[in-house]
């Protein structure tokens, strides 16, 4: 059977990805399988230099295929930001609550039609000999001006979604995947599952 190591320890995160992938014919690891887990430094320009950091580093640590992603907010009124610095947006500690603080405190001023932004991932497959695949997927929305609901993570209560009068985190899962970046990114990947299984076929 292939082997998959998720390059996360956000529960929420994991649980979204393999809810995606819906890989019956993968064994799935996580960082709960192994007695160590190693710590890398997202020093990319880009999502995608750091999903492939994330993804090489658990390939050489555990010697198995890994998935990783990069994803981030882009709000148009603070020219894209926070970017690849949303996870830690208020400071190193990367604490969800103060980011969503810091970016509430900074669109004060703005008004709804001008809060545009939209979520943004990278996902990223590598395997131990070299070989990768990418899909990137986005959602466009807008920010609210206060948080609401309780579900997910990140910016999601802050993430009103196009077409939706609901944040993210008010979303049931199901809903959620439907639309959400991650979803696209992954649900991309997973056509390109396919390539990945030939690959390891022929090594």
């Amino acid at each position: 059977m292939l082997e998959l190591v998720i390059a996360s320890k956000n529960e929420g995160k994991i649980r979204e990805i393999i809810d995606i992938l819906d890989l019956h014919d993968v064994r799935i690891y996580t960082y709960k399988d192994f007695p160590s887990w190693p710590e890398v430094d997202e020093v990319g320009t880009t999502f995608y230099e750091n999903a492939l950091l994330k993804a090489r580093a658990l390939v050489e640590t555990f010697g198995k295929a890994a998935v990783a992603d990069d994803s981030g907010l882009e709000v148009d009124a603070l020219n894209g930001a926070p970017g690849i610095y949303s996870a830690r947006y208020a400071g190193e500690e990367g604490d969800p609550e103060k980011n969503n603080e810091k970016l509430l405190r900074e669109l004060k001023d703005v008004e709804m039609r001008r809060r545009t932004a939209r979520f943004r991932c990278v996902a990223v497959l590598a395997t131990p000999d070299g070989w990768s695949v990418s899909a990137e997927g986005t959602l466009e929305g807008r920010i609210a001006f206060e948080p609401h609901g309780e579900r997910g993570f990140g910016y999601d209560p802050i993430f009103i979604p196009e077409g939706e009068s609901r944040t993210v985190a008010e979303m049931p899962l199901d809903d959620k995947n439907k639309i959400s970046h991650r979803s696209k990114a992954f649900g991309k990947l997973k056509e390109r599952m396919a390539e990945f299984k030939e690959h390891a076929a022929d090594c």
